[in-house]
């Protein structure tokens, strides 16, 4: 790669992160060509994007965002990484500790998710639990509609036993 190549691949990079809500970093050293194809057939289907990436054109990318300080995410640039993008948060995570029950790898090197970082693979657990925006709608509807419910639930049981006292009542009066 030469440096006008190198130039527009970081230029591409930082307009890739700066648009990315959610990216986790990883290390997919040491897999066979046919676990990485199986990996990659797992994130196609979650809709997760993966490449390997060079890890001082991408702290040359992270360098080029001003909008956000990323440069936490620096201290996980060591050894192979790879990128992953998603939609929703927790997606890559769910991939990663799947894909370890029957691989030693990949090990969660960092993750950015909706304006917070995460260092470190012991962070994997965490990031499974996280919710998406579906998933908390869903709960916040759930939660909504439960009193409602109630109170319907309980006019309907007691309701027949009321209306039948007013229709004896207006009929005797």
């Amino acid at each position: 790669m030469n440096r006008e190549e190198k130039a527009q691949y970081i230029d591409n990079l930082t307009a890739e992160l700066k648009d990315a809500g959610i990216f986790y970093l990883a290390d997919t050293s040491q897999l066979s060509v046919e676990k990485i194809n199986d990996l990659r057939a797992r994130c196609f289907k979650a809709n997760v994007s993966l490449r390997v990436i060079k890890n001082t054109l991408l702290s040359k990318a992270i360098d080029r965002i001003e909008d956000r300080d990323l440069s936490e995410l620096k201290k996980a640039l060591k050894g192979p990484t790879a990128i992953m993008y998603a939609e929703v948060g927790n997606a890559p995570a769910k991939i990663i500790k799947d894909f370890r029950k029957k691989a030693e790898r990949p090990i969660l090197k960092a993750a950015y998710v909706e304006e917070a970082i995460y260092i470190g693979d012991e962070n994997l657990d965490a990031l499974v639990e996280i919710k998406s925006k579906d998933e908390l709608i869903g709960e916040v509807i759930t939660l909504l509609q439960s009193p409602a419910k109630n109170v319907i639930s309980g006019l309907k049981g007691q309701g027949g036993k009321i209306v039948g006292i007013l229709k004896t009542l207006s009929e005797r009066a």
